[in-house]
C-alpha cells in the first residue's frame, strides 16, 4: 500500500469533458495501491451515463448538487444533495442529472480498476472509434448494455 496523502482543495487533475462538463480526478488508482479511485464530476442538466455494469468494481455516487435519478438493477431512485447511491459490481446501472441546473457528484470505485478507464480517457484524449472504446472498457471490466434507460 502507498503512503497516506492529502489532496488539497482545488487539487487533483482537472479534466475538461463536453461543454459544461468537467472532471476533477482526486484519488488515482496508482496512488491508492489500486484500492479506490475517486473523482468529482460537474455536469449540465440532462447529462446521463450509459447503461452499463462493472465486473470487478463497486461504484458509489454521492450527490453534491442537483437532482439525480439512478437505475440500479430494476429499481429506480431519485435524490438531491446528500443522496448516496451504491452501485454493486455486476449489477446493471445508469444515472442522470434530471434537475433543472448544474449537477455535481462524487464518484468512487472500489477496488479502483474500473476507475482506471476514466483516468485513461483523460490521459489519452484522442478520439476513438466505438469498437476501440468498447475494447478499452472491456479491458477495465466495463460492459456497455445500451443507452441510458431513464427518461
Amino acid at each position: 500500500m502507498t503512503r497516506g496523502f492529502v489532496v488539497p482543495a482545488g487539487g487533483g487533475k482537472h479534466c475538461e469533458g463536453s461543454p459544461g462538463r468537467f472532471f476533477d480526478l482526486k484519488l488515482l488508482v496508482g496512488q491508492t495501491g489500486e484500492s479506490i479511485m475517486l473523482f468529482e464530476e460537474t455536469m449540465p442538466a440532462g447529462t446521463s451515463s450509459t447503461h452499463h455494469l462493472h465486473y470487478d468494481s463497486d461504484e458509489v455516487v454521492w450527490v453534491l448538487e442537483g437532482e439525480f435519478t439512478f437505475k440500479i438493477g430494476n429499481e429506480v431512485f431519485s435524490g438531491g444533495p446528500g443522496t448516496c447511491a451504491f452501485l454493486p459490481r455486476k449489477v446493471p446501472h445508469a444515472w442522470k442529472n434530471n434537475g433543472p441546473g448544474t449537477g455535481r457528484a462524487l464518484f468512487l470505485y472500489t477496488p479502483g480498476g474500473a476507475g482506471r478507464y476514466i483516468e485513461e480517457r483523460f490521459e489519452h484524449p484522442e478520439p476513438m472509434s466505438e469498437a476501440d472504446r468498447d475494447r478499452e472498457r472491456a479491458r477495465h471490466g466495463w460492459e456497455m448494455l445500451g443507452p441510458n434507460p431513464l427518461p
